[in-house]
C-alpha cells in the first residue's frame, strides 16, 4: 500500500537516504529541509514535493503545518528527523535555547497542529532520537531552556530525552484515537552532523577515527524505513524507544516516568502557545 510519507530533516543524512528508499519503493515522499538548495536538489530528484522549513523559527514550522493541512488530507507517517547539535548556547528569535526548541519544542509544535489529519489517517509519528539520551543528558524539568547549567552535549542530551518522552505521552494521549508513535537511535551516523561544532562531538564524527566509530547514512536510515512501513502493534510496539531494531534494554530510566513526560508536555503546550 501507498503511503504519504512527511519526513523532516530530510534535504541531508538519514532523512535523505530514507526518502530516497521510501520513494523507491513506491511511497509519496514529502521532503522537509532547512538549505533551500539541498532541499530542493533532493525533491527534484526524486519527484516530490517539498517545504523548506527553518525549526528554528516557530514562524515558519506554523507555515509547514498549514500548507501541508490544505495539501494533503491523508499523512500515514510524520517522521520527526530535524534536530542538530548546537554547539554554543543560542536562543531563537522566538526566546528558547536553540537545541531545545529544533529538536524538541518545534516537532512538538508541528505533530499536535497536523494532529487532525494524523488522527484521521491512523498514523504513525516517528521521532529520531539518540543513545545522547542515556550519555549526555541532565534533564531538569524545571530548566528547560538551560539557563542555570549548559553544555551542548547535556543540551543535545536532554533534547534527544525530550523526544523520547514525547514520544510516550503522545502515544498515551492519542493512542486511544489512532495514533501509533516510536523513537529510535539511529546510531552514530557520519554525516554533516556536528560538523560546524568543536571538541568531543566533531571528534567522534568528523575526526581522524571516524570510521571505527560512525555508520552510513543508508544504514543509519534502516530503521526510519522500517517504522515507516511496518504495521503499528504488530511489527513494533507503540509508545516505545528503539534501538538495533529492538527496545532499547539499556536506557535512561526518566524514560519511564509518567509524570515527567506529563509535565514536559504541558509545559511544551504553554511555551508554543497551544
Amino acid at each position: 500500500m501507498q503511503k504519504t510519507i512527511v519526513i523532516t530533516g530530510a534535504s541531508d543524512g538519514i532523512g535523505t537516504a530514507a526518502a530516497r528508499e521510501l520513494s523507491r519503493q513506491g511511497h509519496q515522499v514529502v521532503i522537509v529541509g532547512r538549505s533551500e538548495a539541498k532541499t530542493t536538489a533532493i525533491a527534484q530528484e526524486l519527484g516530490a514535493a517539498y517545504f523548506v522549513t527553518d525549526f528554528s523559527q516557530l514562524s515558519q514550522v506554523r507555515e509547514l503545518a498549514a500548507q501541508l493541512l490544505v495539501n494533503y488530507p491523508r499523512i500515514d507517517v510524520l517522521a520527526n528527523n530535524a534536530g542538530g547539535f548546537m554547539g554554543e548556547r543560542a536562543i531563537t528569535n522566538d526566546g528558547f535555547e536553540k537545541a531545545f526548541q529544533v529538536n524538541h519544542l518545534a516537532p512538538f509544535l508541528l505533530t499536535n497542529l497536523l494532529m487532525p489529519v494524523l488522527i484521521g489517517s491512523g498514523a504513525t509519528v516517528i521521532q529520531t532520537a539518540s543513545l545522547a539520551a542515556r550519555l549526555m543528558a541532565k534533564f531538569d524539568i524545571e530548566d528547560l531552556q538551560s539557563e542555570n547549567s549548559y553544555s551542548a552535549q547535556a543540551a543535545y542530551g536532554n533534547a534527544k530525552l525530550a523526544n523520547i518522552l514525547f514520544t510516550s505521552e503522545l502515544q498515551r494521549r492519542f493512542g486511544g484515537e489512532g495514533i501509533n508513535a516510536a523513537a529510535f537511535h539511529p546510531g552514530i551516523v557520519g554525516t554533516s552532523f556536528a560538523s560546524d561544532t568543536a571538541g568531543f562531538m566533531k571528534f567522534i564524527y568528523h575526526g581522524p577515527f571516524k570510521r571505527f566509530f560512525t555508520v552510513d547514512a543508508d544504514k543509519g536510515a534502516n530503521q526510519l524505513i522500517w517504522l515507516a512501513e511496518a504495521t503499528p502493534g504488530l511489527q513494533f510496539e507503540t509508545g516505545a524507544y528503539y534501538e538495533s531494531g529492538k527496545i532499547a534494554s539499556k536506557v535512561n530510566p526518566l524514560i519511564h516516568d509518567e509524570a515527567l513526560a506529563k509535565q514536559l508536555w504541558d509545559r511544551s503546550a504553554t511555551l508554543v502557545g497551544i
